[in-house]
């Protein structure tokens, strides 16, 4: 059985507990870890739509508004 896990983290989060993790997660397993820095948003505002409906989410979130509520227990 394959198993793969993903983890999003600031570089300066990487420590001895985070390794000690990894290596408990995986044990005595060869693992592979790819590493590259994320940028989202950059990407995301190439478009100028996409651009606009990130703005507008910013503001909802900020204003509490148009907000959409997901039950993760009914999700599984």
């Amino acid at each position: 059985m394959s198993m793969e896990s993903s983890f999003r983290l600031n570089a300066r989060d990487l420590d001895q507990n985070f390794l000690e993790s990894l290596k408990t997660l995986f044990q005595d397993k060869e693992i592979e870890i790819i590493v590259y820095d994320v940028d989202e948003t950059a990407y995301l505002s190439k478009s100028k739509a996409n651009r606009k409906l990130l703005l507008q989410s910013i503001k909802n979130v900020e204003n509490g508004t148009n907000l959409i509520e997901v039950n993760l227990e009914a999700l599984e």
